[in-house]
């Protein structure tokens, strides 16, 4: 019944912001209609990307922790890093199409498979623990895909505002379409069924989960427009924040101890 009801709410929650979730998307200072779509991944190899590893640096990666196979971004989740896009984007529908892989790697062997999608990425590369630059997080981890985080460096600068539940879920804010606006410039807000129980344990599933398990396919859709952030996985809204800051920047995907397969990254233009 509690599944129902939430979704029933974010229902209506899309009736009513029907406005607000359109789909595309530009490069900052690119000139892009909203017919175009952007693949940011062409198949065959990481141009338009570049990579960062901690402790190695841009384009340093002699384990081959990025790989392209079969038509198919392969991030092995050896060490801690990411791909960064070579643009800025700003007002854009990201689709990323993705699969958890069985490899996993210290100090996460046994936890939850971890990853997730950076947006509105600004600032030096590895500013934030030595690994990412500051941005907003697009969470991908067992149980938890589609939490919001603020990847930021504790100021005002990097912040996001979303309705939430009005009691914490394990320190954290619960996302609740009905619910009263809550501001963070560090940590999370969790998507709208995560369960209360969550445990960082490899192949967990929560009773509400929406994510497809190990070897299944998902689509996780980040529409961006002006100063919002709207959250699909799997054609359900499980995450809306408002008041982002920063409005834009690069997007990166990260390596996370865990592997992951990637067929798809799709933008497409906001007008």
């Amino acid at each position: 019944m509690k599944r129902i009801s939430i979704i029933f709410f974010v229902s209506i929650f899309l009736i009513i912001n029907s406005n607000v979730i359109g789909f595309a998307q530009r490069p900052v200072n690119k000139n892009y209609s909203s017919a175009d779509k952007i693949k940011l991944f062409n198949g065959k190899n990481l141009d338009g990307w570049y990579t960062f590893l901690k402790d190695k640096g841009r384009n340093i990666d002699p384990n081959q922790v990025f790989q392209v196979k079969n038509g198919k971004i392969v991030i092995s989740g050896e060490e801690f890093g990411c791909i960064t896009s070579d643009a800025e984007y700003d007002n854009y529908k990201l689709l990323v199409e993705y699969k958890w892989g069985k490899r996993t790697f210290p100090p996460r062997v046994e936890r939850a498979r971890d990853s997730g999608i950076l947006i509105h990425s600004t600032g030096e590369d590895g500013a934030y623990s030595g690994i990412w630059m500051h941005s907003v997080e697009c969470q991908i981890i067992e149980g938890g895909t589609g939490d919001l985080l603020v990847v930021g460096d504790g100021t005002d600068k990097f912040s996001i505002t979303c309705p939430v539940e009005p009691e914490k879920q394990n320190g954290s804010y619960i996302f609740s379409p009905t619910g009263k606006p809550a501001t963070i410039n560090k940590g999370r807000i969790n998507w709208f069924g995560r369960d209360p129980a969550w445990k960082d344990v490899k192949d967990f599933r929560g009773a509400e989960d929406i994510e497809k398990p190990l070897g299944k396919w998902n689509k996780l859709e980040c529409v961006v427009k002006n100063n919002e952030i709207i959250v699909n996985l799997n054609n359900i809204l499980v995450n809306h924040a408002t008041n982002v800051k920063p409005k834009k920047g690069r997007i990166q995907i990260q390596s996370e101890c865990a592997e992951i397969i990637i067929r798809k990254i799709e933008l497409t233009p906001l007008e």
